[in-house]
């Protein structure tokens, strides 16, 4: 069997319609569902766009500046302080996290974010290090590491609603006509052989982190063209095929089929090759918050150089380094602050605006994000309205550009009966990610709430009758896109590379990829550089 991780009665009568209807009509009506639209402090963020700030009052002095309190941000942090290098790290959110946040309320803890991690490609020493420091890893058995059974995700792992039905696994197979199973298998068997391939220097075609991936001509050319192109090329017609391939481009990249570089769309199913002496290849790592649960190793350790709510809005060189201000929001005050270096894990769309005045030979605008709409519902449904496989850790609906939903309580060994926090993951397609975006923070949360329900009630048509709590989150900037050409590009390029040897920088779209094996690798790298400089 494929897997996603390998391929990863009627009442009678006038009369009796008559009196039936009212009672028909109030087990029809929802219960009022509370909630209401929660998220980042964005306001203080778009002080960016006035740069309406106070001299600073305060001059403070460190070695190094991080910029920004993500996977990417939190690894740079990691990094300096296993050497014993002073820094401090300004975070404009209350907590450090990133678009790997998460929540918690009485049954639960819960993801905003980012939820799981594949089993890591074991070459990639740094990330399977912090594995180990966390107990992730807890030894290894034939060469091979051994993982924490409570952090493997737990079966039942994948199911997709399809033809009014829960199938096990992802990739579509119940009702599925065989010409197009045939398109299925013969796309899985053309990822397996992309993800063997090594080009003429000698690395392999598709690797995490991606900038190890080889520069074979044959396979860079893949970026120019998008996924949908490539699909057409190969002769894949079978709209279930489709289907499934553009779910993983909205899954990892928030973009479709026409919006994702080939390159990207092949490197999703082509570079995770990870091994485990006590799991299959396709396994994942997952906690009840996602991967807040790294964040939250990642933070415990540096806490002491974390300076929460701060806004900096200037970063730049200096006659003895680099010259940092942040607006301090529990204060009410600039600071300013003189180091010898600085890393930026902030997107290119906040760099912009921190290094005014500085040239970079970079197009800002080459750097697209997808929006996104995350929501958590809590719920004491069992969710057992439908025929088929029991509720997963991932639950999918087919033919639906939404990403389902993560049961957030599946790891959990003992919950309250019938009590779920479900994940629901929405990315916001399209092209034009700016009118999207703005169309996005211009709704009112029953509009989200509404289109929630809607979307699953073809498999849990009384699920709105269960629901305690339902609130939503808006990123308008969940992750860069890797569409045609940018992969490769050479604005991607030059985004990582450094000035004058003072300013560093960390963030994921500086690989193209918003996984947090990418951020955590582009962290260490940005560190270490400027650790070594």
């Amino acid at each position: 069997m494929i897997t996603r991780r390998n391929f990863i009665g009627t009442a009678t009568g006038w009369l009796g319609a008559t009196l039936l209807w009212p009672v028909v009509q109030a087990c029809r009506t929802a219960p009022v569902i509370p909630g209401s639209i929660v998220g980042q402090a964005s306001a203080h963020g778009h002080q960016l766009r006035t740069m309406k700030f106070d001299a600073p009052t305060e001059t403070l002095r460190t070695d190094s500046v991080i910029v920004g309190g993500g996977a990417a941000g939190l690894s740079a942090a990691r990094y300096l302080h296993s050497r014993g290098i002073d820094f401090k790290l300004l975070e404009l959110q209350a907590e450090p996290g990133g678009n790997a946040a998460g929540g918690q309320n009485a049954v639960s803890a819960y993801p905003w974010g980012a939820h799981y991690l594949p089993l890591p490609n074991t070459h990639d020493t740094e990330l399977t290090h912090f594995l180990e420091e966390c107990n992730v890893i807890t030894g290894y058995s034939n060469d091979l590491p051994v993982f924490n059974d409570y952090y493997l995700c737990f079966d039942p792992k994948e199911r997709l609603y399809i033809h009014h039905y829960w199938q096990e696994g992802l990739v579509p197979r119940e009702g599925v006509p065989q010409a197009d199973r045939d398109e299925l298998e013969r796309f899985h068997a053309m990822m397996t052989d992309y993800k063997a391939k090594r080009g003429h220097d000698g690395r392999e075609a598709f690797v995490i982190p991606a900038t190890e991936s080889s520069q074979d001509p044959e396979f860079l050319a893949l970026d120019v063209i998008s996924m949908d192109d490539f699909l057409t090329q190969q002769g894949f017609k079978s709209p279930y095929l489709r289907w499934y391939v553009a779910y993983c481009c909205a899954d990892d990249y928030g973009a479709g089929l026409r919006d994702t570089s080939a390159w990207a769309g092949i490197h999703y199913f082509a570079s995770r090759k990870g091994k485990a002496a006590n799991a299959p290849s396709d396994a994942v790592l997952t906690w009840p918050e996602g991967n807040g649960w790294l964040i939250r190793h990642l933070r415990d350790r540096v806490a002491h150089a974390i300076t929460c709510n701060a806004l900096v809005y200037s970063v730049q060189p200096s006659a003895t380094g680099v010259t940092v201000v942040y607006h301090d929001a529990a204060r009410n005050a600039s600071v300013r602050i003189e180091a010898r270096k600085a890393i930026l894990a902030t997107p290119q769309f906040v760099n912009q605006r921190l290094l005014h005045g500085v040239s970079r030979n970079l197009d800002y605008q080459a750097f697209h994000y997808a929006p996104w709409m995350v929501a958590n519902l809590t719920t004491t449904s069992a969710l057992d309205e439908k025929h088929g496989e029991p509720v997963s850790w991932d639950n999918v609906l087919y033919g639906s550009t939404s990403l389902g939903y993560v049961n957030a309580s599946h790891q959990h060994v003992a919950l309250p009966t019938g009590s779920r926090v479900l994940t629901f993951y929405k990315p916001l397609l399209g092209s034009d990610t700016a009118a999207i975006r703005k169309d996005a923070y211009s709704r009112k949360y029953e509009h989200w709430r509404d289109s929630i329900l809607n979307e699953l009630k073809g498999p849990h048509p009384m699920l709105n009758h269960d629901i305690q709590q339902l609130d939503v989150w808006l990123w308008g900037h969940a992750m860069v896109r890797p569409e045609p050409g940018f992969m490769w590009g050479a604005n991607r390029r030059q985004a990582e590379t450094s000035l004058a040897n003072r300013i560093y920088f960390a963030h994921s779209d500086t690989s193209g990829l918003s996984i947090f094996e990418e951020a955590f690798y582009h962290g260490h790298r940005a560190a270490r550089e400027a650790s070594q400089a």
